[in-house]
């Protein structure tokens, strides 16, 4: 799977708007300079999704790949667990006895 000194990174996939392209936020822990605490810390990366696979939510492998776009740096390798997806239900209104 890695090719030489290629990154790989696990993010979480915030958006999949766009075509063939998934955002992925990929968290890292930090050690703060000064107050020695843990820090958490959040980059957005834009990655190549081929098959379109990806939905938001997914828990994804991405690997560093030649430049494919502008800002695209970043290819899809496996979808690691598959992110829980809800369906809008329709709001149902009810009459509440009372004055209102």
């Amino acid at each position: 799977m890695e090719r030489g000194r290629r990154k790989v990174r696990v993010g979480r996939v915030v958006s999949d708007k766009m075509d063939k392209t998934v955002v992925v936020a990929v968290e890292t822990l930090v050690r703060h300079p000064l107050y020695q605490r843990t820090v958490r810390r959040t980059k957005k990366v834009k990655a190549h999704d081929a098959e379109n696979a990806c939905r938001v939510g997914d828990k994804v492998r991405i690997m560093e790949c030649r430049p494919l776009s502008k800002e695209k740096r970043w290819r899809v390798v496996e979808i690691i667990e598959r992110g829980k997806h809800f369906e809008a239900v329709p709001a149902v209104e009810e009459e509440i006895p009372g004055e209102f």
